[in-house]
């Protein structure tokens, strides 16, 4: 009879002591989940932040972007515009000067 009150007993604290494991369980994993909840919160805040500021600067990229393309090209329009353009200035210049000898 003491063997069937200890077995009894020991079932009863093992039961008692499984619902108290259960119990922590769920609540440890409870607040590790709501931890986790907290911490992608502060992250997803964290990057709006950071695309915020991105996109503040992109009306900067586009103005850097333009001049390198106008700086870029500029070598190369102003070698055939002083070509094209310094043959018309040589021969304006030589119109003047014979206007000018022809005059005195």
């Amino acid at each position: 009879m003491s063997t069937t009150t200890h077995n009894a007993s020991s079932i009863e604290g093992r039961a008692f002591f499984e619902q108290q494991r259960t119990l922590l369980v769920q609540d440890i994993a409870a607040q590790s989940m709501e931890q986790v909840l907290q911490n992608i919160n502060k992250l997803n805040r964290s990057l709006e932040g950071v695309i915020a500021v991105g996109n503040e600067f992109s009306q900067v990229e586009g103005l850097w972007s333009q001049f390198e393309n106008v700086m870029g090209a500029k070598p190369a329009a102003a070698a055939a515009a002083a070509a094209a353009g310094g043959g018309a200035e040589t021969e304006e210049t030589s119109k003047q000067e014979n206007a000018g000898k022809e005059g005195a």
